[in-house]
């Protein structure tokens, strides 16, 4: 177990200059309990200060070059792996995650920085010829421009690693930027916001920490924002996306991923992909496996082999390397994902293993026979459990897989190749994994959802394009 340090104080961060506030939240510590950090709460004045620096910056910005802010990037990286440790121990403690996790969330961090140089270097302009009568010998030239200023919604499942993915693909196209982080897990947002401070220009980036209720409305509707990145509940962002008006929405939301599960598949690695798929990060993941459709000449000998696979997921302290499961965010949450399960068992389901809960501990949890109609089936659950239901044929599993509000991601494991393509075009999903797992990497390929899980793909080339606007200069 890790030394625990002196309770942290994080301010917000407006102009360049660090502020304090007469109001603070407190930061669960989930590795060892109590509080590790308190963090300012911003008051709907502070709020608009950020706002009216980040809104000052614009015009400097927009006179950098993609040299300068591809340096900028690089540096950042370099900074925030100068810090892995500490970050990594933040994360822990603020998120619940197993240090070996959280460690890894750091080098994706600063890899995202770096790829984003990458990206940001590849950008390009165009010399355009008018091609339509009246307009014989028109000559323009389309150009990239930033939007303006981008609000960071950010999570707290990926506390810096997706708030990577939202500032350096945002700064890198040359914007300003106000991070919003969530209240739960806002710590290694503050060190984020301190590295990039560091690089770049005063009043970049400003860094906000409140209640959503109190400061989030205030953001999100300010005319001077011109694009919102948001990564969150479908609910919240539904909220955001009427508050913001006509401004760039950025959005991934909600997901109830299905992995679809044919008997000509290979059963060991589609049970090593389904356990994974719902452990990892106690399944409090967008792009977890939250239901398994089985065939159902298979149903039975697949449940039997992920609750092999299952049994191989250590929980243990937090600090400990061979750790691989920690606590959900907070109560509430376990509380949520008990009556998803109980619901379950309530419909027909049977418990094959797990189910206990004890305060924001909640067991990996295998059910087997979920009734099509358990709400497991069609809400998102965020908790370390793996719903197997059985389906007929092709077009059961379609349909099932098609219900609902949700549409993020999804799995297809089968040995055809013709039945893989047919079923991945016919999911109604942002990204359909064949054989393996949902999940979305360094952001190197676009992702994000349809329906309710979300407005336009993330990705560090697609999010740095979503940051910037072309204009023709026709000559």
């Amino acid at each position: 177990m890790a030394t625990k340090t002196a309770q942290r104080k994080e301010r917000l961060l407006v102009g360049g200059e660090w502020v304090d506030s007469e109001s603070t939240l407190p930061v669960t510590d989930l590795a060892d309990g109590g509080h590790f950090a308190e963090v300012v709460a911003a008051s709907p004045e502070q709020a608009e200060d950020a706002l009216a620096s980040a809104h000052a910056m614009k015009e400097t910005l927009r006179e950098t070059t993609l040299v300068e802010r591809a340096e900028w990037m690089l540096e950042i990286a370099d900074k925030l792996e100068a810090r892995e440790e500490e970050l990594a121990e933040v994360i822990v403690r603020e998120a619940g995650k197993p240090i070996s996790s959280a460690r890894g969330e750091v080098g994706s961090a600063a890899e995202r920085f770096r790829r984003a140089a990458e990206e940001i270097r590849h950008i390009k302009g165009q010399f355009r010829e008018g091609t339509t009568a009246g307009h014989e010998g028109w000559e323009a030239i389309v150009k990239h421009e930033p939007v303006g200023t981008v609000l960071c919604i950010t999570p707290y499942n990926y506390p810096l690693a997706t708030t990577a993915l939202q500032v350096a693909p945002a700064l890198a196209a040359g914007n300003s930027v106000v991070l919003k982080p969530a209240t739960k897990t806002p710590v290694s947002g503050a060190i984020l916001a301190e590295v990039v401070n560091e690089v770049v220009p005063d009043g970049t980036l400003n860094f906000v920490t409140g209640k959503g209720s109190e400061i989030g409305d205030i953001l999100a509707g300010d005319d001077r924002i011109n694009a919102v990145a948001m990564t969150g509940s479908s609910g919240a962002g539904k909220h955001v996306a009427k508050e913001s008006g006509m401004v760039n929405l950025h959005m991934e939301l909600g997901g109830n991923a299905p992995a679809v599960v044919f008997p000509d598949a290979d059963l060991d690695e589609a049970a090593a992909a389904a356990a994974k798929g719902s452990l990892k990060y106690a399944g409090q993941r967008c792009s977890a496996v939250s239901r398994v459709l089985a065939h159902e000449d298979i149903h039975d000998e697949l449940v039997e082999t992920i609750e092999e696979k299952m049994g191989d997921w250590v929980k243990g302290d937090l600090f400990d390397e061979d750790t691989d499961l920690g606590p959900l965010i907070s109560e509430d949450q376990a509380e949520w994902v008990e009556g998803l399960v109980q619901d379950a068992l309530d419909k027909g389901a049977t418990l094959v293993t797990g189910g206990e809960r004890d305060g924001r501990d909640f067991e990996p949890t295998l059910l087997a026979d979920v009734p099509h109609d358990a709400r497991i089936v069609h809400e998102e659950q965020f908790g370390p459990v793996c719903a197997v239901t059985k389906v007929a044929d092709e077009d059961e599993a379609v349909a099932l897989a098609n219900e609902g509000d949700l549409a993020l991601d999804a799995a297809v494991f089968t040995a055809d190749y013709d039945r893989a393509m047919k079923l991945a075009n016919v999911i109604d999903a942002g990204a359909v994994r064949i054989n393996g797992a949902p999940s979305h990497g360094l952001g190197d390929i676009p992702f994000g959802g349809n329906k309710d899980s979300g407005i336009g793909r993330e990705g560090l080339d697609a999010s740095i394009h979503a940051f910037l606007r072309k204009k023709s200069i026709v000559l």
